[in-house]
């Protein structure tokens, strides 16, 4: 690619859109870190479009100049995916003005609802309908739903919902040459041939900038019960999870387990924080179960974890009596991971394997991590009811962090391949995997990807450099 004149380019989309559309100057440095601040970029501009047809001249202007655009959200993604890496041919394309819901269709249990509203906000309106949205995740006071399409997003409440995806009947995408792909459909069933939809969600900006989205949503659960359980080891969580699967069966919405280092991680990150109980057993299990109508919760919750005592899995326990003590004890897993970002910088991973081989995965690899570094401290914790391990690693701040890092992250992938795992449970790949996801896709997998993206985007005008170098 030729180089460019910052300055100039800068004028010319300035010109082209007009100054309510464009940022430039050092504006533009909010839109190009991470969210835990450990990479700090730049770009020529920011776009900032209202609608979808603004979107669409965006797209077309950056393409007649030649320049990339890395199509962003609430930007809270953790492998960089919306954070530009070539600042002096790349702009940003923000979606953060698009926050209308088009429709709220009760009746059909569907709404249509562009990509830049936050997912917290979204969740809170449909809930005024008397109706849920599942997808739950710790940055749902900052994502915006587009990025969370655009990554297939994950959260606590896949074990029942799924994914992402799973919750999505139809998109609105404008495409690299900035024409509009209308497919926002609310249909449950339709078999027309290939869904192009799926080619979208979890692309991560590479073949299109998602401005609209038709999701699917549920009767808002009216009663939710929840516990928190100290158990004897991580392979007693996954018995019990077995056994809590069987007997809550879809009932069972979240469950999680955790370190007994997540107290004081959760105490750091948020100091006034009330812990329910001490962290003195080797693992701890957080599950929740949720529905509406006739079926009585707590008492199915109490009845569990009655079964779970005397069956000898459980050594101690918590169940919240309150939607304020439900909500303090899921601060827990949500405040470790403040406590750890407070801790500075360190390795996240976001690693699967099968349900049955989570427990062994864990030993295995925090084993080997810290028999090459003794003096790290490894953190696992994760949603056992999907096989997604978070086996984060806090560095020894007294050596070379980021060679720590890099030598934790080769250990962890290396002793995952044995178990056939991924190296991306929930959150992409982006900008800061592509490395990892290329040693390890397959020929005729990469030769379908690149086709793909080279048919939709000759140009190379969406997100180049993010998850695969083409």
């Amino acid at each position: 690619m030729t180089e460019v004149n910052v300055p100039s380019v800068a004028r010319e989309l300035l010109q082209r859109l007009g100054p309510e559309l464009v940022v430039t100057g050092e504006d533009v440095l909010r839109y190009c870190h991470d969210w835990h601040g450990d990479v700090q970029s730049s770009a020529l501009a920011v776009l900032r479009p209202r609608n979808t047809p603004e979107v669409q001249e965006c797209v077309r202007a950056a393409g007649a100049l030649g320049l990339n655009i890395v199509p962003q959200g609430g930007n809270t993604g953790l492998v960089l995916g919306a954070v530009p890496d070539m600042p002096d041919h790349q702009v940003v394309l923000t979606l953060e003005r698009m926050t209308a819901i088009r429709q709220l269709d009760c009746d059909n249990f569907s709404a249509v609802v562009e990509s830049g509203i936050v997912l917290e906000e979204f969740k809170a309106k449909v809930a005024e309908a008397g109706l849920f949205f599942p997808l739950t995740l710790g940055a749902q006071g900052s994502c915006r739903l587009g990025g969370n399409v655009s990554t297939n997003a994950g959260g606590v409440n896949v074990l029942r919902y799924g994914m992402t995806r799973d919750l999505v009947l139809g998109l609105e995408v404008v495409l690299p040459d900035g024409s509009l792909f209308e497919g926002l459909s609310s249909l449950r069933k339709d078999n027309r041939g290939i869904d192009l939809k799926h080619l979208f969600i979890g692309s991560e900006g590479t073949i299109g900038i998602i401005t609209a989205v038709s999701v699917k949503l549920l009767p808002a659960p009216d009663q939710v019960a929840t516990a928190l359980l100290a158990l004897e080891s991580l392979e007693d969580a996954i018995t019990l999870y077995r056994h809590a699967r069987r007997q809550c069966c879809d009932l069972m919405s979240a469950f999680e387990f955790l370190p007994p280092l997540a107290f004081d991680l959760a105490k750091e990150g948020i100091p006034d924080l009330v812990l329910p109980m001490a962290a003195e057993h080797p693992a701890y299990v957080l599950m929740e179960i949720a529905g509406s109508g006739l079926v009585d919760m707590d008492d199915l919750m109490a009845r569990f974890v009655e079964y779970a005592f005397e069956a000898g899995l459980v050594l101690d326990g918590v169940v919240a009596q309150s939607q304020a003590q439900a909500r303090n004890l899921w601060l827990i897993r949500e405040g470790m991971n403040e406590g750890q970002a407070k801790r500075g910088k360190h390795l996240r991973t976001d690693l699967s394997v099968p349900l049955s081989r989570v427990a062994a995965f864990v030993a295995e690899t925090e084993a080997a991590i810290l028999a090459d570094m003794p003096d790290v401290i490894c953190v696992s914790y994760g949603h056992v009811g999907d096989g997604n391990v978070h086996l984060n690693v806090l560095p020894d701040l007294s050596g070379d962090i980021d060679a720590q890092i890099c030598r934790a992250k080769q250990i962890a992938n290396r002793v995952l391949d044995g178990y056939h795992g991924s190296i991306s449970a929930e959150h992409g790949i982006g900008r800061l995997k592509k490395g990892d996801f290329s040693e390890r896709l397959p020929e005729v997998q990469r030769r379908l990807n690149v086709a793909i993206r080279k048919s939709v985007d000759p140009a190379m005008v969406m997100n180049k450099g993010c998850q695969i170098d083409l």
